[in-house]
């Protein structure tokens, strides 16, 4: 055989054992806590290895002039648009690409066809009749003409839910482009078509407006992937540019409506006594003001006025636009302070969601903002809006669409008032996740939902100390992470492919975060780095690198092993008390003493004089021994003291009388703190926190132990579920009998 083609291949053979080698040692031993260089992008000029905007960051600007109008009787949404691109990347681009979100309801939309379809056994005649009788709705963008600033018709390719818009030649560094655009589409009823906008049809004939995606928007360029054109399947949202609005909305004479940005032309939209009421309203800051009263809007909602009227909106700074309207709409509105400004809370709603709409939404939208600029950044936008739309949930800049009524009786269930109360929590917080710190959900739904989701449960715990949140608290979460793993994935999963969609991208990311501020870093360290990084990518597009590097840079808190364990793993945190040794201080040694001292010569010569703890059960165990232990029992032990301590110091010495040596395994993959509590015979405890890297010379299990003072009686892992343990059987001492959160899972 050719020699070097022999050395080559026993160099093959080297590498390769080398390889299954490091592999075994790896199974062996795993390295929970070793660094995320391998899954880290690089640190570059865009942004830095502390998890800031670097020097050469730069983000695009598209601004927008839109007029569209609302034909209500025909349920379609006519509109044109002028939109001024700002090219701030240092390279030119040859083409732009458009969002046309509402192509999802198109009859030739990909969505549908991407999704299993089983067969329902049973089904009402009416779903029946839609699924399998009638043709579907025809949704999606009708688009006009795109033109230039000069009129001349510009060369596009609709791909889906995608606009490719070529371009004569290269946009340069510093360039802006203006070119318009004009469209129309039917507004889908999103109760029977779903959908995150469209309207809600009432049995009187009105309908209540929840509008959205409504207009082609441009999509996201940036240093991360160029152009950010996934398409728009159903699940990831949307990943947008900051920019500037002016949007004019032609209704209905007889609508209320509200929308992202200030309203310019307030003294022609509403009456004389409503524009009275909101100025009152701007300076109630205790309690909203009812600026469009209930017999107004039952007045209003009896008609369907053919006049029209045009209302005006003027939004800065914004990566979106989303309006709401109805001649149903009840309105409300109060002031609210913040630290350093003032902004407005506001409510719409129909008669319907009374009285739990007036009583409770502005409220609520008030408090969130205040909970929520206390942990980020004062909230910088004029107002928060909380419109009513059953069967929805939805967010965007300044406004959001939230579910929840009272019965048919006008009675609400306690469950109806919370899940409202948490649902308008929730949707309003976007505005700071990711409205402002604007992450790419179309890429990773957890950094906005998840860290969203967080926020939401400090603030109901700050609403009511005794809320009951679902998402947050970390016994929670134990039902997911203690399931099948083959149905799992981890958080760091794109959005189009996460299965256990709540589970994996609000709740598990939101228990994450409260363990990491609670139990792990400490709320002084974490809340001090969450601002930071809320500060650093406010008005800009952090990802998640930038969030991991951003905790740790202003923390000083390794969390290598936290974001690999919780974020890039399904594993589970499992820690138990494997056994308890009880010791005895002895003037003799046992056979294990003796075996221990002969392997310590070999490393380190034990001379002189000793104190021997001996193991309950040993060969030298006494039943005398088992009482508590003084220091003059022991003869070695007590002239050492004496020699050495004055009287004074010794009467300072810790008095431990009785010895235990506990051993901690894992069966979970997870690496977490060990939180133990001692209950002694007297019912007093003592609480101890061995910091995670416990484990890291050993994955195993962990020694440690404990001297005190009274006969130990019973030792808890875990006391207060704080670590999403999945297993609580294995977590007490003696053991007891706790129902396995592994074992319900499986039940």
């Amino acid at each position: 055989m050719n020699k070097v083609l022999l050395a080559s291949i026993l160099l093959l053979f080297s590498a390769q054992n080398s390889s299954a080698q490091e592999q075994k040692s790896q199974e062996r031993n795993p390295d929970k806590f070793k660094q995320m260089y391998d899954l880290l992008a690089t640190p570059n000029m865009y942004r830095t290895a502390s998890g800031m905007p670097g020097p050469e960051y730069y983000q695009q600007q598209a601004d927008y002039k839109i007029d569209i109008e609302l034909d209500d009787k025909n349920t379609k949404l006519f509109g044109q648009e002028t939109v001024t691109y700002t090219n701030n990347a240092k390279e030119s681009l040859d083409y732009m690409w458009m969002q046309l979100d509402q192509n999802q309801q198109s009859r030739k939309s990909l969505s549908p066809l991407v999704e299993n379809s089983v067969t329902d056994p049973v089904m009402s005649p009416k779903s029946f009749s839609r699924k399998y009788l009638e043709e579907p709705f025809d949704g999606g963008f009708n688009i006009e003409f795109v033109k230039d600033s000069n009129g001349k018709p510009m060369k596009y390719t609709i791909n889906q839910t995608m606009m490719r818009i070529e371009l004569d030649k290269p946009l340069q560094h510093g360039e802006k482009i203006s070119f318009s655009i004009k469209w129309w589409y039917n507004i889908n009823n999103y109760r029977l078509d779903g959908g995150r906008s469209g309207y809600e049809q009432f049995p009187d004939g009105n309908r209540l407006y929840v509008i959205a995606q409504f207009y082609p928007r441009m999509a996201v360029y940036n240093d991360v992937e160029g152009w950010q054109n996934q398409q728009f399947w159903g699940s990831g949202e949307f990943a947008l540019p900051f920019g500037n609005f002016e949007v004019n909305i032609t209704v209905p004479a007889d609508h209320i409506l509200e929308a992202t940005g200030d309203l310019l032309n307030r003294n022609e939209v509403f009456t004389p006594e409503q524009v009275k009421r909101y100025a009152q309203a701007e300076k109630s800051f205790d309690k909203p003001v009812i600026v469009v009263t209930q017999a107004e809007a039952e007045a209003a909602e009896k008609g369907f006025s053919d006049k029209k009227k045009t209302w005006k909106f003027k939004a800065t700074n914004v990566r979106d636009f989303g309006i709401s309207t109805s001649r149903k709409f009840i309105y409300d509105a109060m002031a609210v302070q913040l630290a350093t400004r003032t902004a407005m809370a506001i409510s719409l709603y129909p008669k319907e969601g009374n009285p739990l709409w007036e009583q409770y939404s502005t409220r609520v939208v008030a408090h969130t903002l205040k909970s929520y600029s206390s942990h980020t950044f004062d909230y910088p936008y004029p107002k928060a809006i909380s419109i009513n739309a059953e069967d929805q949930g939805m967010e965007y800049p300044m406004i959001c669409w939230n579910f929840g009524r009272p019965g048919a009786d006008g009675v609400t269930s306690e469950r109806t008032k919370n899940g409202m109360i948490g649902v308008i929590t929730h949707e309003v917080g976007h505005n700071f996740f990711p409205m402002i710190v604007n992450s790419d959900e179309r890429q990773w739904t957890w950094m906005d939902e998840g860290l969203n989701s967080f926020m939401e449960y400090m603030a109901l715990k700050e609403w009511d100390p005794n809320f009951p949140a679902d998402r947050g608290p970390a016994k929670n979460i134990v039902p997911y992470m203690s399931g099948d793993q083959s149905g799992l994935e981890p958080i760091m999963t794109n959005s189009e492919s996460i299965r256990q969609f709540g589970n994996n991208a609000y709740g598990k990311p939101a228990a994450a975060l409260n363990i990491l501020r609670e139990t792990v870093m400490g709320r002084e360290l974490f809340d001090y780095a969450f601002k930071t990084y809320a500060n650093r990518w406010k008005f800009k597009h952090p990802t998640p690198e930038d969030f991991f590097r951003t905790m740790e840079d202003a923390s000083a808190f390794d969390l290598d092993w936290y974001w690999r364990g919780w974020f890039y793993t399904t594993d589970y945190n499992d820690i138990g008390i494997k056994e308890v040794k009880k010791y005895f201080v002895s003037n003799e040694p046992s056979k294990e003493v003796d075996d221990f001292i002969k392997t310590r010569r070999r490393r380190n010569r034990i001379d002189g004089a000793r104190v021997y703890l001996v193991a309950d059960g040993s060969e030298s165990y006494k039943p005398s021994m088992n009482k508590p232990f003084e220091i003059k029992d022991s003869k070695t032990l007590s002239e050492y003291i004496e020699q050495t301590f004055t009287k004074e110091e010794q009467a300072k010495l810790n008095a431990p009388k009785y010895f235990y040596q506990v051993t901690f395994d894992k069966p979970g993959g997870l690496v977490m703190p060990i939180l133990v509590e001692l209950t002694f015979e007297d019912g007093t405890t003592e609480n101890y926190h061995f910091p995670a890297q416990i484990w890291r010379k050993d994955d195993k299990q962990a020694i440690r132990t404990f001297a005190t003072q009274k006969v130990l009686k019973k030792i808890t892992i875990d006391p207060k579920q704080e670590t999403a343990d999945i297993d609580l059987s294995n977590n007490t001492w003696p053991k007891t009998q706790v129902k396995s959160k592994f074992d319900e899972s499986r039940n």
